[in-house]
């Protein structure tokens, strides 16, 4: 199943206060319960059924004549109606999983509304006043492409738009951005994991992503494998099926894959440049946990997002996401939004979400519990959360930049920069003479 369907029977209000305030249909609710009661009716007739089968197995075997006659009259009647009850079962139990699976994880503690009505928890570090500096900021394009950081042209000229390479320092720099990400959670303790990027659809399922943004999946119809947006795909797919030990603590991973997400809908926003993207890298937390305490890995998947956003120097804000822009397997999530000079406006580089059981519910990840001195079995919460992207290349060449088209290095990256404090543009080429007009080609 999905949603708990003891907190479904005992608590529906919740679930349909949840549905609301996230925007989706709270009769999914009704509907639910009305297939269960109509499974668990069928069940019991059934049962009843079977458990009078057996009885006249036995009557039958002794009675002679009419009686007998009767009885296997009645053991065929009997028979057909077993069959008819299961197949009831069986049809309301289907009903059931299918409505199930509409439903959305239930909300803890995040604000109603849709995509605009966030709320701001706190805002962190400094914005830079450039027109006291006296100059006016270049956009992490222009930059990087000083740089010869970014090629988006040949990106579009191979792969299409929203392609690109990145070239030199800019492949040293996302290269340094996640092994510092990745650093830092093994510092922390999370296991490193290069994970598919490749997912059967069951896996894609059963992590919630084949709901309403099922339309920004990339899906390979002769292989019925899908592509992963994020490696949460990949790790919480890891232990599907399995019974943990987690008497030693949670189990963390930090996985680092290529992610591609097809942006559908997204057209004409932040098309320049590399902020919505059609693939991209990225490290990403991903942890199993008691879910007592799921809240408070929250926190600390928070945390850590804050302490890789203070080594990269970039001032930011930390956003509650308000019930509608949640994913469907969110209960909650935060949103760390680096400051971006060009367009004055915060711009997205993390995310945690706290999943509390339903990813695991639907992919049967449980652990082992002492209940009243016997081993049970229950399911895990799962959490996750970003630590590393490409995108983070767009808020640090803008926020580091320099009069002269140089970008500064953070220090929490200079190491993995071979200590390198400022990155230098290239001068441009010496021109080849002849005109250019209406050519498709680049020039280096």
């Amino acid at each position: 199943m999905v949603i708990d369907l003891r907190l479904l029977r005992d608590n529906p209000d919740v679930v349909r206060a949840s549905q609301v305030a996230r925007g989706d249909d709270p009769a999914l609710v009704d509907q639910a319960l009305d297939a269960d009661s109509r499974r668990r009716s069928a069940l019991t007739d059934f049962e009843q059924m079977r458990a009078e089968q057996k009885s006249l197995g036995k009557k039958v075997a002794q009675a002679q004549g009419e009686e007998k006659t009767a009885l296997l009259a009645h053991t065929k009647q009997l028979a057909e109606g077993v069959k008819a009850r299961q197949k009831d079962a069986d049809d309301a139990e289907a009903q059931l999983k299918d409505v199930l699976y509409k439903i959305s994880n239930v909300i803890e503690g995040a604000p109603p509304g849709g995509e605009d009505d966030y709320v701001v928890l706190r805002e962190e570090g400094t914005i830079r006043d450039f027109a006291a500096e006296g100059f006016t900021p270049r956009d992490h394009l222009e930059l990087g492409e000083g740089l010869r950081a970014i090629d988006t042209e040949r990106g579009a000229k191979v792969s299409g738009a929203r392609f690109y390479y990145l070239t030199g320092i800019g492949a040293r720099l996302e290269l340094a951005l996640l092994n510092a990400a990745m650093d830092q959670a093994f510092q922390e303790g999370f296991t490193p994991v290069i994970t598919p990027t490749l997912v059967r659809p069951e896996i894609m399922q059963g992590t919630g992503f084949l709901g309403a943004h099922a339309d920004e999946i990339y899906r390979l119809e002769a292989d019925d494998l899908y592509l992963v947006g994020t490696s949460e795909v990949a790790l919480a797919g890891y232990h599907s099926g399995e019974i943990l030990d987690l008497s030693d603590g949670p189990k963390r991973y930090a996985g680092w894959s290529a992610c591609y997400r097809r942006e559908a809908g997204s057209y004409g926003k932040d098309t320049r440049g590399i902020i919505r993207v059609h693939q991209f890298h990225k490290v990403e937390m991903f942890s199993y946990i008691d879910p007592a305490d799921a809240e408070a890995e929250h926190q600390r998947l928070l945390g850590w997002e804050e302490a890789m956003l203070r080594k990269c120097e970039l001032p930011y804000r930390v956003i509650d996401t308000a019930a509608g822009d949640l994913g469907s397997s969110a209960a909650r999530k935060f949103d760390c939004e680096a400051w971006l000079p060009t367009q004055e406006r915060y711009l997205e580089l993390t995310s945690t979400s706290n999943c509390t059981t339903f990813q695991a519910r639907r992919l049967g990840v449980r652990e082992r519990v002492e209940v009243d001195g016997k081993t049970e079995t229950r399911t895990v919460a799962t959490l996750n959360g970003t630590l590393g992207t490409t995108r983070w290349i767009v808020a640090i060449l803008e926020n580091h930049q320099q009069p002269d088209g140089s970008v500064r290095v953070p220090e929490g990256l200079r190491p993995y920069l071979g200590g390198l404090e400022v990155l230098e543009p290239v001068a441009p080429p010496a021109s080849s003479g002849g005109s250019s007009k209406g050519s498709s080609k680049v020039t280096e």
